[in-house]
């Protein structure tokens, strides 16, 4: 047995000593761009813009809080969250699959010690007599055999420590894919709840327009049953009511769509009916937006680190490469009990053992091994690349919803004053109408511009939280590890 123990600490000890020597590169985390700002036209830093008379500022600097969708102060939306988060069935893949790769890194260490098997055997065999030559020819015999293997291979050119790195580079991966994924699951739960919101506050806008052209189809034909309008009149004032009711069965049909894609991320099927009613009116729109400097972002948002970890695996597996190119060493040892009867199989006189070495060097292989090492590092350059137009497509959304920030407060400016307008002008062409001035067709044309300057407001007020909800996307929610 001390062979053996001799032999284990042999190769352990050479494993020490050479566990720091590794052929190919070594990963450097690439540097983040020099960008200060994500866009020309605005500074970012410090600007204030007022939405339905609450003022946004968007500070640079700053880092969403780990619990972003809280900035919305619902607690409708933040329990609705909390269930996607437990019950949604991509994030549960997502958390299996970093499982998976953390126990390939567990698999992969393993190859760094010695392997160790027991070994047993029972056999009848009998020796030719060419094997013999002039000793004497023993009859057949039944042999047993028990014991161990020992075998290492001498890792002195770092391939398997570069296997190790290349695997715990896809742990990483499959963590900020996990990040990504927990990020698109809070940010999609978010923006179905306000299109539900929005979709629902258009309902109720429109309901209210068709009950306004209820009333105007009656006073019409209660001016044409006193023979003060023409039937042309009452006919319009008709197809004005049947016209807007075409409106609520799209905005049914689409909150129907947002209600049923809401329950699909809750983990649930579209008949669930524990999803609430949420109300934009109790939704606050949030004040204060953090914004990430680019050289913070680029360390912060899940698919940019996901890339990062992309090429640190391609780097290591240029080391692996590398490796294939140089002679393999293998230690292997063996100890055990022979004998021709059980009896004597423990017996100190059967033991048996043998120590051997082996090399295996790549002399000639038509050119497979170098072309390997060739393919790795064109797939590291390659990976290289994808990591700059990670980045670069991160600021640009970061770029784009700062800019949808800045033009929805336009918009929603400007949606304010076109109701403003269209309210005086219905209220003024109504008052003209009764005092005989205008016909129906000029109040019709009045209410149908009111109609569209309300559900534009109503539109423009939700899509500047779904912008914010972009914004808080774009600049990687709370970052790794939710910090």
């Amino acid at each position: 047995m001390s062979v053996r123990k001799n032999a284990i600490y042999l190769a352990a000890a050479c494993a020490s000593l050479l566990a720091g020597c590794a052929v190919g590169p070594d990963f450097k985390r690439p540097e983040p761009p020099a960008a200060s700002i994500y866009t020309l036209e605005h500074s970012q830093a410090g600007a204030g813009t007022e939405v339905g008379g609450q003022i946004q500022h968007v500070t640079l600097g700053q880092n969403p809080g780990p619990e972003w969708w809280k900035l919305f102060k619902s607690d409708a939306l933040n329990q609705t969250v909390d269930r996607a988060l437990t019950g949604n069935r991509t994030l549960a893949a997502a958390v299996l699959s970093v499982s998976q790769a953390e126990e390939l890194v567990n698999a992969r260490a393993g190859k760094l010690y010695p392997q160790v098997n027991a070994t047993g055997g029972v056999g009848r065999q009998k020796l030719g007599a060419q094997f013999l030559g002039t000793f004497p020819k023993p009859p057949p015999f039944t042999y047993f055999s028990i014991g161990a293997t020992v075998s290492y291979s001498l890792d002195y050119t770092g391939g398997v420590a570069r296997s190790i790195e290349q695997q715990r580079a896809l742990v990483e991966y499959q963590q900020h894919q996990l990040d990504a994924a927990s990020l698109s699951v809070t940010g999609n739960t978010v923006i179905q709840a306000l299109r539900m919101a929005s979709l629902r506050t258009q309902i109720a806008t429109v309901e209210g327009l068709l009950d306004r052209d209820r009333e105007n189809l009656k006073l019409v034909q209660e001016a044409f049953d006193a023979g003060s309008v023409s039937r042309l009149d009452v006919v319009s004032a008709q197809s004005q009511l049947a016209s807007d009711m075409t409106t609520l069965p799209q905005l049914r049909q689409e909150l129907s769509v947002a209600r049923h894609a809401l329950a699909v991320i809750l983990g649930n099927a579209p008949s669930d009916t524990s999803i609430p009613e949420f109300d934009l009116s109790q939704i606050v729109l949030p004040d204060n937006i953090p914004v990430s400097v680019p050289s913070e972002l680029a360390r912060r948002r899940p698919d940019i680190l996901a890339a990062e970890a992309q090429l640190h695996a391609a780097t290591a597996a240029v080391g692996v490469a590398t490796s294939n190119l140089y002679p393999h060493i293998d230690l292997n040892g063996t100890f055990g009990q022979q004998a021709v009867t059980v009896g004597d199989l423990f017996d100190s006189s059967s033991s048996a053992w043998s120590l051997t070495s082996g090399l295996v060097a790549p002399l000639f292989d038509g050119g497979t091994l170098r072309a390997e090492k060739r393919a790795a590092i064109d797939a590291m350059r390659a990976n290289v690349a994808n990591y700059e137009q990670t980045v670069l497509e991160a600021f640009g959304q970061v770029a784009d919803s700062l800019e949808a920030l800045n033009n929805g407060d336009e918009a929603l400016q400007a949606q304010a004053r076109a109701q403003q307008s269209a309210q005086e002008s219905v209220d003024l062409t109504r008052e003209s109408y009764h005092e005989g001035s205008v016909g129906i067709l000029q109040v019709l044309d009045a209410e149908r511009l009111y109609q569209q300057a309300r559900l534009g407001y109503v539109r423009a007020q939700a899509q500047r939280y779904i912008d914010t909800v972009q914004l808080f996307l774009a600049l990687g929610g709370a970052g790794p590890n939710g910090g």
